[in-house]
């Protein structure tokens, strides 16, 4: 029996030392965008913040968490600027509604023409029609029962009559007494209504209040593209919304938002605005009024990859946009 000396592995494979591959160097770009774990053994690497994408993403889940930041800069950019040419669009009405505003009597004018001191004052006659149509059509929308009232379509039958009283009664305790809001909300509505010409309604389930909110939106503040006959046939229109940093907090803690740093308020105020202000007598300031102006824009979209359409319809979506950022 012989003993024979154990092969070294340099014996049996000889690399040359040219043939090695080159160190690998990493460099991370973002040292807070990787997290590495390694308590047992394991390595788990996290790149950036943006949620992967799932399979199942809800109807209503907030799009903008799985679209790259880039291509969330560039739809803004582009809402923005057809926003901004939809308001110019309407900019004979803006003027036309600002000069009514003169005629209901609530400033008087120093004038200096057709001599000096001459009356400034408008008759009230404007203000007086505004506030009758406000009163009557008070009494019919809002009566003291409530402004709900059910109709059966079809057979009548005793089964669908206690079904639509049960109906009716539920309704009207819910704007009566679950919405303080609503009959403010209508009776500011019926006011504007016959000087703007036009008043929109904005109810929506709001997720700080846990409650249905019965919104009036004015003219002013809903800005539809130009051409368009009705809302429902517009390729966009846009609620513009005036929201406190403390109510955007809340919106974004909620998640309704995303949870993202937004820059400072600018102060965005429009020659209507403005002329509210003078009727009213005030000069508010910024500071007493830091507030972001939201644009709301129910538009139809073309998105990119996975939520575009395979033929390259634009779908309807809900885009929210702070104006200032």
């Amino acid at each position: 029996m012989a003993v024979e000396k154990p092969m070294e592995p340099s014996d049996i494979l000889e690399t040359p030392e040219e043939s090695l591959a080159p160190d690998l160097t990493v460099v991370v770009e973002d040292p807070e965008a990787v997290e590495v774990e390694m308590d047992d053994g394991s390595v788990v690497i996290e790149f950036g913040d943006t949620p992967e994408m799932d399979e199942n993403v809800s109807h209503d889940s907030n799009l903008a968490e799985y679209i790259e930041d880039d291509e969330l800069e560039e739809i803004a950019s582009e809402l923005i600027e057809h926003f901004a040419s939809d308001r110019e669009s309407r900019g004979e009405w803006a003027s036309a509604y600002i000069k009514g505003m003169d005629l209901l009597g609530m400033k008087v004018e120093e004038r200096t023409e057709p001599w000096n001191g001459a009356s400034g004052v408008y008759h009230p006659m404007m203000t007086e029609a505004v506030v009758k149509f406000q009163a009557q059509a008070m009494g019919e929308l809002l009566p003291a029962a409530g402004p709900v009232r059910s109709k059966i379509v079809g057979k009548m039958t005793t089964e669908k009559f206690e079904q639509a009283q049960r109906v009716e009664t539920e309704l009207n305790y819910l704007i009566t007494e679950k919405m303080p809001d609503y009959r403010d909300e209508m009776e500011q509505m019926l006011f504007k209504l016959p000087m703007a010409g036009s008043a929109f309604k904005k109810i929506y389930f709001d997720p700080i209040t846990e409650r249905p909110v019965s919104q009036f939106v004015p003219a002013e503040d809903l800005v539809v593209s130009y051409g368009a006959s009705n809302l429902r046939t517009a390729p966009r229109f846009t609620h513009v919304m005036k929201k406190t940093p403390e109510e955007v907090l809340k919106l974004q803690v909620n998640g309704f938002y995303r949870d993202i740093e937004l820059p400072a308020a600018t102060r965005d105020v429009t020659d209507i605005e403005e002329k509210y202000n003078e009727l009213e007598g005030s000069e508010p300031t910024f500071s007493d009024d830091p507030r972001h102006t939201i644009l709301e824009m129910h538009v139809d979209l073309d998105l990119p990859e996975p939520f575009d359409d395979v033929d390259g319809v634009a779908l309807p979506y809900v885009v929210t946009v702070d104006k200032s950022s």
